[in-house]
């Protein structure tokens, strides 16, 4: 879970795309160059207490959950997280978000891991990454059709990504 001090901290540091295949980049390849800050997702992080905290956060302070369900593979996952640590992206998160990163491994090939949390939710994961968007009381407000969508993420603008964000939290 990146919570605000940590993604602030992070920002002081700093379709069925490739993200959908089978095998994992090679992390010294052209993926892991392209977006070298987002690979924050960590396998040992236990997800749903990561996703309750966020969620009592939420409660407590009246803001959003975003999970983002990705993997540090996956060029997608990649461009998305660095996105979210573009300093508006990071302000926008700080004010009205609680953020929770996810390791879901390779569940391509069946390696996949955490991902009864978006099913928790009512989500079928697909691909990577994929992003829930839970108000205060831990409901879904974006679609199964827009949770999977993001599997196209290296190829959204960070301006896009913005207003998106910046749409849920306006109807939040």
């Amino acid at each position: 879970m990146i919570g605000k001090g940590a993604l602030a901290a992070l920002v002081a540091v700093a379709s069925l795309s490739a993200c959908a295949s089978t095998a994992p980049h090679d992390t010294a390849g052209p993926a892991a160059m392209s977006h070298p800050e987002g690979a924050i997702f960590d396998p040992s992080v236990d997800a749903h207490a990561a996703v309750d905290a966020a969620l009592a956060t939420a409660q407590s302070e009246d803001t959003l959950v975003l999970i983002v369900m990705g993997a540090n593979w996956c060029h997608d996952s990649r461009a998305l997280a660095s996105y979210l640590m573009e300093p508006e992206l990071a302000a926008l998160l700080e004010a009205e978000y609680e953020v929770v990163t996810i390791d879901v491994g390779l569940p391509q090939t069946g390696d996949g891991f955490n991902l009864d949390v978006a099913e928790r939710f009512g989500v079928t994961s697909e691909g990577t990454p994929n992003v829930l968007v839970l108000d205060r009381e831990g409901r879904l407000l974006n679609s199964q059709e827009d949770a999977v969508s993001w599997r196209n993420s290296a190829s959204r603008t960070s301006a896009e990504v913005l207003a998106t964000l910046q749409g849920w939290a306006d109807a939040g």
